[in-house]
């Protein structure tokens, strides 16, 4: 049974009728509401983050895109351990309130003024908090919305599925508010303002979810799969000289093994039989690891070279949210009708076509098929994939020819904006919402449908490990082409404080390169771990079933 603030369940002069149950679409809504402004508040800063630092810390464009990246990538991989101080969102959001307060202003873009080291690390400090309280949100807002349904009974399991439907559509409309009123209020009117709106939507969410708290249900910790996993790599380290053609292994819930990595059995293998108890279990957990718990770490480690090809497809999202949004920036952004677009509005563009592409696929495409041949057809997850992977080349590469446009434009009119439009710019940042709607999508239930549900929250940590390497690696790969473009005194690729005096298409034309090297990499080598990881899954839960059948 749940346990945590609800102890009047445990009390025999109350009666069921004298107080509510517990959880619950009665606690759903706290969650939701309190999911709704915490992501308008987080949305709000991050949509615009890259406008910020150009135009009020002045950072030249490698420091910008690091910064960026790293913050990007830190809070990705901060998802692993970070809810131990997720309650630290108010003092991360005024710190970085705080950062904003006195950068010199960069007259006419051109003779920049660098931030002074206490500004930047008063930015840094803010960025930092930002990071850990990310952590802790990100694995445990669905996970905690899913304990209040019992998935049990199939009206629990039809109301976790509502819960899911809901809780998209309260992030899609935080984030909506936040790419348009949000970002349009801190670039054209006040950035103080700006930032003084999410800061008090963070208060509301947690006012919000502390009123609550009496309608969690509040389970207990269960422990953690990745312990088990590092136990295995520990328990086979150990016993690699072990021979095991003469051992027995310790296997409690019969599972099966497959052919694969059994270098990593031997971590199940019973070397003597001192290393079991009297109730026949190991004494040390990490010496003695059971074979499901080796063949987790197989199934996890069989689809790493899957993920590896989603991170060249997820950097390209990453160029386009700093390296774009700085084109965006030295565009001309009056319409016509004398209306300013915010640079940072650009990221309603991937959102907009990955929208759109859902809608086509799903009533279009999956219902027609279903209406001529009786059964819907969809896209298998290797052709999604692949997709995603044709997309990031073509982001690249149109993005390439669109900046070289953009910069001869603005040479030829002597001005740091060019008189480019920046609805130009429209066609790549539609381009890298593909690569989300099918590779990233494509990615995540592969590693959500072929993982066991007991290891269903490594599986969000994976994705968002995945998308932080790919952060940590666009960053490396920015350093590099910089002081190697740099050296001879030649024009850089990209870097200092005007993308006019660098050629940044150059930067895309390497990068499609390496998307077309990913390309050649997923389809004749990873590509073939999607298959397999279907088979043992498969053959897996059919010997679940087959056991729980005997019994």
């Amino acid at each position: 049974m749940a346990e945590g603030s609800n102890s009047f369940l445990d009390d025999p002069c109350l009666s069921p009728s004298s107080k509510k149950q517990p959880g619950g679409w009665r606690a759903v809504k706290y969650i939701l509401a309190n999911e709704t402004f915490e992501k308008l508040a987080s949305m709000s800063l991050i949509a615009n983050m890259t406008v910020y630092l150009k135009t009020k810390y002045n950072m030249e464009g490698v420091l910008l895109v690091n910064v960026i990246n790293i913050w990007s990538g830190t809070s990705s991989f901060m998802s692993i351990g970070g809810a131990l101080i997720s309650d630290m969102f108010l003092g991360r959001y005024l710190m970085l309130l705080y950062g904003s307060i006195s950068p010199p202003t960069c007259i006419g873009q051109i003779n920049c003024i660098d931030p002074n080291l206490w500004q930047l690390s008063i930015l840094y400090a803010g960025l930092t908090l930002m990071a850990i309280g990310a952590g802790g949100i990100r694995p445990c807002n669905i996970a905690f919305g899913a304990d209040q349904f019992n998935t049990a009974t199939k009206e629990g399991r039809s109301q976790l599925e509502s819960f899911f439907n809901w809780w998209y559509f309260s992030f899609t409309f935080a984030l909506v508010i936040a790419l348009t009123v949000v970002v349009y209020i801190q670039t054209n009117i006040s950035w103080v303002i700006g930032f003084a709106i999410p800061t008090a939507c963070l208060l509301v969410s947690i006012v919000i979810f502390v009123i609550g708290h009496h309608a969690y249900i509040i389970m207990n910790p269960q422990g953690s799969v990745f312990v088990d996993l590092v136990k295995v790599i520990t328990a086979a380290t150990r016993k690699h000289r072990l021979d095991c053609s003469r051992c027995s292994f310790y296997d409690p819930d019969f599972h099966p093994r497959t052919k694969q990595l059994r270098c990593l059995e031997k971590a199940a293998a019973i070397a003597n039989q001192n290393e079991l108890d009297e109730d026949g279990k190991p004494k040390n957990g990490w010496r003695l690891c059971s074979i499901q718990q080796v063949e987790n770490l197989k199934l996890l480690l069989g689809m790493m070279p899957v993920c590896l090809a989603g991170i060249g497809c997820f950097m390209t999202m990453d160029q386009q949210t700093t390296i774009g949004i700085l084109q965006a920036i030295q565009s001309n952004n009056v319409l016509p009708s004398g209306f300013k677009i915010p640079p940072g509005w650009m990221g309603l563009s991937p959102m907009i076509a990955l929208s759109i592409w859902i809608s086509t696929y799903e009533i279009l495409w999956v219902l027609q098929t279903k209406r001529l041949t009786g059964k819907a057809k969809r896209l298998t997850m290797t052709q999604r994939i692949n997709i995603g992977l044709i997309s990031a080349m073509a982001c690249s590469i149109v993005a390439s020819f669109i900046e070289k446009k953009r910069r001869t434009a603005a040479l030829k009119h002597g001005s740091f904006k060019s008189p480019m439009t920046i609805l130009m710019l429209l066609p790549q940042f539609a381009l890298s919402g593909l690569v989300e709607a099918f590779a990233a999508v494509a990615i995540m239930e592969y590693l959500t449908t072929q993982l066991p549900e007991s290891m269903r929250t490594v599986a969000g940590a994976i994705f968002f490990i995945s998308l932080s390497m790919a952060s940590y690696l666009n960053s490396m790969i920015v350093n590099i082409v910089h002081k190697k473009t740099k050296k001879g005194g030649k024009t850089p690729w990209l870097g200092g404080h005007n993308l006019n005096n660098d050629k940044l298409e150059n930067f895309y034309y390497l990068a499609a390169s390496i998307e077309a090297l990913n390309f050649l990499y997923f389809n004749l080598y990873a590509r073939r771990f999607i298959a397999t990881s279907c088979t043992i899954n498969k053959e897996s839960k059919e010997d679940q079933h087959s056991n729980e059948d005997q019994i």
